[in-house]
């Protein structure tokens, strides 16, 4: 954290993945939604147009902390070696509306996904149905190979010790860079990724994780899998949901916006379905657009969300997968900032 005299504190990425540990997210996001936190009380996130992408706003209210994301989402970055994704998070004071830090915006964003996901997919597990629950080292399917990826990997890793990972990715060496990411320890230097391999705890694996590269073979990946983990910015379905295992769980929150999708309405419309919230899902969510009618989403037979699944009330069904999808949502990088701010004070840093 970096502070000049009367400026803010200023929170750079590797404060916030210093402070707010996948464990410590995890166990703020699962707090605040049985204390303080409706999702479906979240506001809308603003969209303005900037040169070459878009603007993102994300405003949030709190008992303590409000606080805004603002982030530029820039499309052609990556293919300039640069992030698609930048921006920062201000925290303000509830009580006073005096603005009390401000935090590196996309490594917050790269905390909060995985752990909104490892969250639900750790509540899901917990309640499988009969003969459903998952094995004591469950294999974990990602798709994707960028930031959300990597941090999805580390993030199960901490939900699911000793878990065994498959990857697939549309370039083979961006699947093969993340890996090489991931082993980027002085005790696996060097260690080639193929069959199966085991990374040490620095990279938030533990020592009998087992990554294998399945690029290009989803078809037959997809059924051995037990939890599924979606990260990418995919417009069409990126597997055929019919080849899901029944007691399979899968997380797909890697796009917004009704125009793309990870899921196909085959596995939508089998699944057990769980959504952040239910507004923001409606409005923005891309895997559901076309499974789920206008009058779906009102009474009884609307989706569950993500508090309903944490507080306990929601069930599986024998025999179905269970699907939890999101968007991203303002209250999850609050939650997130708020944790960051706790841990800081605790290890006596002012804010």
């Amino acid at each position: 954290m970096t502070e000049a005299s009367g400026a803010l504190p200023y929170f750079t990425a590797d404060d916030v993945a210093r402070l707010l540990p996948f464990d410590r997210a995890m166990a703020a996001v699962e707090q605040a939604l049985v204390t303080d936190v409706n999702p479906e009380h979240d506001g809308p996130r603003l969209f303005s147009d900037f040169p070459g992408g878009e603007f993102l706003l994300m405003p949030a209210q709190g008992g303590r902390y409000s606080g805004l994301k603002a982030l530029t989402v820039a499309p052609e970055n990556p293919a300039r070696g640069l992030e698609k994704i930048q921006g920062l998070y201000i925290v303000y004071s509830s009580d006073t509306a005096a603005p009390l830090a401000i935090l590196e915006g996309a490594s917050l964003t790269a905390i909060r996904t995985p752990a909104i996901a490892l969250a639900a997919v750790r509540a899901l597990a917990r309640i499988a149905p009969a003969g459903a629950a998952l094995p004591e080292r469950p294999r974990i399917l990602v798709f994707g190979a960028g930031v959300q990826a990597s941090a999805h990997v580390r993030a199960a890793a901490v939900a699911f010790p000793g878990a065994r990972f498959d990857v697939i990715g549309r370039r083979p060496e961006r699947v093969t860079a993340m890996l090489d990411e991931l082993a980027r320890t002085a005790e696996t230097s060097g260690t080639e990724f193929g069959a199966s391999t085991g990374l040490h705890a620095s990279t938030g694996l533990s020592t009998n994780t087992e990554i294998r590269d399945r690029t290009g073979d989803a078809a037959a990946a997809v059924p051995e899998a037990d939890i599924i983990l979606c990260t990418t910015s995919a417009s069409s379905p990126l597997f055929d949901g019919a080849l899901v295992a029944d007691h399979a769980i899968v997380a797909a929150n890697g796009t917004h916006g009704r125009d793309k999708r990870e899921l196909d309405d085959a596995l939508i419309t089998r699944a057990d379905l769980v959504v952040e919230g239910r507004a923001s899902a409606q409005r923005e969510n891309g895997n559901l657009a076309t499974a789920l009618s206008d009058a779906d989403w009102s009474g009884s037979g609307a989706p569950a969300n993500l508090q309903d699944l944490v507080a306990g009330r929601v069930t599986r069904t024998s025999g179905r997968p269970a699907v939890f999808t999101g968007v991203g949502m303002a209250w999850e990088d609050l939650v997130c900032a708020a944790a960051v701010l706790d841990a800081a004070a605790t290890a006596g840093h002012r804010a």
